[in-house]
């Protein structure tokens, strides 16, 4: 007995140590944590409950047999975050660079399977430099095993992947079919080829930051939803992102309570909305002062800044807001915009989150470059996305909302369940001094006819009274009075009942 407990702790002492006190200093030297002390950090103290300790790969080939590690370069388990159950892998860079073979694999579906059974989030910390070329196709056969179970978690469990070093190749794809992506900037990557295969085929030259960076794909890609500057801020940020997500499709977000009163008013958002209706304002402003504590959680905010997204609390309980900005682009729908949130509002529907809408849309962005990058099949998975969802919806339209994108913006035609107007809401078919121009085309070279329509125009259609009679808006409502309306609104809201036809899937546009 006592030998197979002295070789017990040195297995556990093997695998604690992962590729070994060198090649851990040498991770802390590029700035980064081990795998374990990630975990360490990610969790609640004690909690932890690692599994496959002891697995090691089974290869032969190219020396592999005399080269095994316990534990195989991931460390696997479950653990609470906050109190709450979640089960999370951890790569591990120091051994064989975190490559991933089929016993690594196994490792990871395993405790995915669990979370599915469970209904408990997945947490991927991933650090690894890609398939184990030693093990050929079974290293390829692994990856594709962990993306079938993605795609069977998907809207069942959250899955939230943090990229803590590179991620190459095939390894791109699990990460990308998981709800959100967090980056570390300067020590993550993220791409299907390297610097040195895009030289080789397309003879550009560029770095791997530049390339599949945390900057890059969380400013220009739009593939990560955040960029930390450090491992620590990483971890310690998703801590406080998982509070607002429910662990899976059946519960409802979690609750947590606010000395902030509901019925609190805020009377500055009075002179929110400028009398000019061509200055811009921050919908940031709003969304900030209307929700508990001041605290907005922004997913994606270097991404398609005309739209903004992010979760919130109303009354202690979780939202998801999406809002035009009109700082940026004025606030216009484009290609970027409509997949950035129509991505969000499906997440909301899946896991039962209520969606707040602000609405300030001049209307779908013009020209070439959107007309030949496909705005309408883009446009299309907004709207898609809003009409499809069946968790409260809950719209205020703040000032423009024209044309085609005053529908797109959960509007009432698109089941919406509350919509609200400010009294400064101008809600038409395409602003005033365009609609003039159309409908008095005769009258073009008088200035002074033109000026006369146009200011006729807005005081028969700029406004939220037309739609108001009609009831596709529900009230016209004062700014200070929002925050009070909304959370009345969420409380009725509560027990909604709303199903779609049974269908195997929709076919959005994609």
């Amino acid at each position: 007995m006592y030998e197979i407990i002295k070789q017990l702790e040195e297995k556990r002492a093997a695998a604690r140590l992962g590729g070994g006190q060198r090649r851990i200093d040498a991770q802390h030297a590029r700035g980064k944590l081990s795998a374990r002390e990630r975990i360490e950090l990610l969790l609640d103290p004690d909690s932890f409950e690692e599994w496959d300790m002891f697995v090691e790969h089974r290869c032969t080939d190219f020396g592999m047999g005399e080269q095994t590690i316990p534990g195989d370069g991931v460390v696997t388990g479950y653990g609470t975050i906050n109190g709450r159950l979640v089960f999370v892998f951890s790569q591990d860079f120091t051994v064989f660079g975190g490559s991933l073979s089929q016993a690594h694999a196994e490792k990871i579906c395993k405790i995915m399977d669990h979370a599915i059974k469970i209904g408990a989030p997945v947490i991927g910390l991933n650090d690894s430099g890609g398939a184990r070329i030693q093990e050929g196709v079974a290293s390829l056969a692994g990856y594709a095993d962990v993306f079938q179970r993605n795609v069977m978690a998907s809207g069942v469990i959250p899955q939230i992947s943090v990229i803590m070093g590179p991620c190459a190749g095939g390894a791109v794809y699990s990460p990308a079919m998981t709800d959100f992506i967090f980056m570390v900037k300067d020590t993550s990557y993220m791409f299907v080829t390297g610097p040195d295969v895009v030289k080789t085929v397309t003879h550009e030259e560029v770095t791997a930051e530049e390339l599949g960076g945390a900057v890059t794909h969380s400013s220009r890609s739009g593939v990560a939803d955040r960029a930390f500057e450090n491992d620590v801020e990483a971890l310690l940020m998703l801590r406080r992102f998982i509070n607002y997500l429910p662990a899976n499709n059946h519960e409802q977000p979690p609750v947590r309570p606010t000395p902030d009163s509901p019925d609190r008013d805020e009377y500055s958002l009075d002179t929110l909305v400028p009398d000019n209706p061509n200055k811009p304002y921050d919908m940031k402003e709003l969304i900030l002062k209307i929700v508990d504590d001041y605290d907005f959680f922004e997913v994606q905010p270097d991404y398609a800044k005309n739209i903004i997204v992010g979760f919130a609390r109303m009354a202690g309980s979780t939202v998801g807001i999406v809002a035009n900005q009109p700082l940026v682009l004025a606030g216009c729908l484009d290609i970027k915009s409509a997949i950035k949130a129509g991505r969000f509002v499906r997440f909301c529907d899946c896991f039962n989150i209520p969606i707040i809408t602000f609405v300030d849309v001049p209307g779908f962005m013009p020209g070439t470059a959107q007309e030949y990058g496909g705005i309408i099949k883009h446009g299309a998975k907004l709207l898609f996305a809003f009409a499809e969802a069946t968790v409260p919806k809950i719209t205020l339209i703040t000032r423009k909302a024209y044309g085609g994108a005053y529908d797109v913006m959960s509007s009432k035609h698109l089941r919406g369940d509350v919509n609200f107007a400010w009294p400064s809401a101008e809600i038409a078919v395409m602003g005033p001094k365009g609609a003039v121009e159309i409908i008095f085309r005769q009258d073009i070279g008088d200035a002074a006819k033109i000026e006369a329509r146009t200011e006729e125009y807005r005081q028969k259609f700029a406004n939220p009274f037309i739609a108001g009679h009609r009831g596709f808006i529900d009230d016209v409502i004062m700014p200070h009075d929002t925050r009070r309306r909304i959370c009345r609104s969420l409380a009725m809201l509560r027990e909604k009942q709303l199903e779609n036809p049974w269908r195997k899937h929709g076919n959005i546009p994609l």
